[in-house]
């Protein structure tokens, strides 16, 4: 088959699979899948570049319209002269280089301080056909590949940002995220096109709590967003029956509401465009369209990949997220609820209060009723279309101490499962089994770490939260020492760098900064 007949059959199966070209809807934003069609296919499919990420990040020369057209005038490209095309009408990005080891090894402490200025980027203004979306204000973005601000990352790094006396950079980016909400309705995974049909774990309340609070406007400007934010989140809600389920809300078969990540689209993702089409073709029991869903889903989640969201537990070929509701998304929401009740209760708002507080109760008892597993002793995610509580003990069984949902009972034997199950010799795992993806065991992760350190201590389980805080600080540290680097993520079976993923392990790191940061405050360094 030659390659017009190979880039025929490629557009046609895709075509089938999920209308991907040119398909947006009034008022949505294009991405570059949208924008380029089938040049964006064929870049990606051929991976003319190693990182997925690249094309979708670079900034065209000249309008979109006028590179697609000389595209199509173009009878047939060769890798070679593809590659060519690209760089000769896009500026593509290249990887940063990374920061650089500490010859000196100065001290922990003062090495996240000194990469706050390496990760910080100024305020973005967008050309046309660009994948950018505009910020206003200056940014702290985790690092490597990921060259734009990230949703729930930003929470961990602007711990470190607050703990390091860095206040402005915690408002400006505050700033941010609200300008996100006011002008798309809600926080995108990140500040990216083709990140728009999707959110990411919801931190911005807690965002908000490390913000100044002493300025009644802003205070009130940021509670009027955190409900948007809910609204996003809630959308569909009063339309449900039980056993029925729309964009991130699902009705119980009680009637009781509870929520699951579902990103809005039905494509594959544009930043892992092959990786998913590749995915969706080994699948054979269900449309395309489902499998690139769930896949953008398990994106949204932030655990992307997790034995959590597949079926068989093993196999990305039977992911299942959008079937899933998460612990931890019900236990952010829960804080949500919670944080605008207290912000309504601070501006004497009281009808406001009623009905937050009462989100929060009916929450709870809906967590209680359908993720608590009593006998077992932790938090379980939920299949909601089989109605059972799926065998999938994780760190997400924390997320509920987080945000004070859980009751004294239920936050010691949380303890004591943590202890059994996820505890190791590096800090917290992620789950208990190991399936070669990135948010599965042996990796740990900086923002779980935090979870179930500020979880434990709220409910008096001290010796537990310090024992995880400094096994993964002696991690971190461990590494820094042989590298001088801070890292994504960690195998935590062997205190060493983790691996697994859809790309390379990536150094900066924004939220490990932040995490570590934070600890050593709390903690003796090792």
């Amino acid at each position: 088959m030659n390659r017009r007949h190979v880039l025929a059959a490629s557009i046609a199966w895709l075509a089938l699979a999920a209308p991907a070209f040119a398909q947006t809807t009034a008022g949505e934003i294009a991405s570059p899948a949208d924008t380029y069609a089938e040049l964006f296919h064929q870049v990606q499919m051929r991976r003319l570049f190693p990182d997925g990420k690249t094309f979708v990040d670079a900034t065209p020369k000249r309008p979109p319209d006028r590179i697609l057209a000389a595209y199509r005038a173009h009878a047939a490209f060769t890798d070679a002269e593809l590659k060519r095309f690209v760089t000769a009408n896009f500026v593509v990005p290249q990887s940063p280089p990374a920061p650089p080891p500490s010859k000196d090894r100065i001290t922990l402490k003062a090495h996240i301080a000194a990469l706050w200025p390496v990760l910080t980027r100024p305020p973005v203004t967008p050309v046309d056909g660009d994948s950018a979306l505009p910020l206003e204000k200056p940014f702290v973005v985790p690092g490597g590949r990921f060259r734009e601000m990230y949703y729930w990352d930003s929470y961990f790094t602007m711990l470190g940002l607050a703990a390091d006396g860095r206040q402005d950079a915690v408002e400006n980016m505050v700033d941010d995220f609200g300008g996100l909400i006011d002008r798309y309705g809600h926080i995108p995974n990140g500040t990216r096109t083709y990140y728009l049909s999707r959110s990411q774990p919801p931190f911005y309340f807690a965002m908000v709590g490390l913000a100044d609070k002493t300025d009644k406007a802003r205070f009130k400007q940021r509670l009027d967003l955190m409900r948007r934010e809910h609204a996003f989140w809630m959308d569909g809600e009063k339309t449900l029956a039980p056993g029925q389920a729309y964009r991130r809300v699902v009705a119980l078969p009680d009637g009781a509401i509870l929520n699951r990540y579902a990103d809005d689209r039905t494509t594959p993702r544009d930043e892992s465009y092959r990786e998913d089409v590749l995915t969706a073709r080994e699948v054979t029991n269900r449309p395309a369209g489902d499998v690139f869903r769930d896949l953008r889903s398990g994106a949204e989640s932030g655990w992307d990949f997790s034995s959590r969201w597949m079926a068989d537990g093993k196999n990305l070929k039977s992911i299942q997220t959008t079937a899933i509701i998460p612990v931890d998304l019900n236990a952010l929401l829960f804080g949500l609820e919670t944080a605008i009740a207290q912000g309504c209760a601070h501006l004497t708002d009281a009808p406001c209060v009623a009905e937050f507080s009462g989100r929060a109760k009916a929450r709870r008892a809906a967590m209680d009723a359908y993720l608590w597993d009593a006998p077992r002793g932790l938090y379980l995610d939920y299949q909601w279309r089989e109605r059972a509580r799926l065998d999938h003990p994780s760190a997400a069984t924390l997320y509920p101490l987080f945000v004070g949902a859980a009751s004294a009972d239920q936050a010691k034997a949380v303890a004591a499962t943590t202890r059994a199950l996820l505890l190791a010799p590096g800090g917290l795992r992620t789950t208990t089994v190991a399936t070669g993806q990135q948010w599965d065991t042996p990796n740990g992760w900086a923002p779980l770490q935090w979870a179930a350190v500020s979880g434990l201590r709220r409910y008096g389980e001290d010796d537990l939260a310090k024992t995880i805080g400094q096994r993964w600080l002696a991690t971190v540290a461990r590494e820094y020492q042989a590298s001088g680097k801070m890292l994504e993520k960690y195998d935590v079976e062997e205190a060493k760098a983790g691996g697994g993923g859809e790309y390379p392990l990536q150094d900066g790191f924004g939220w490990t900064n932040g995490v570590t940061r934070a600890l050593l405050d709390l903690y003796a360094a090792p």
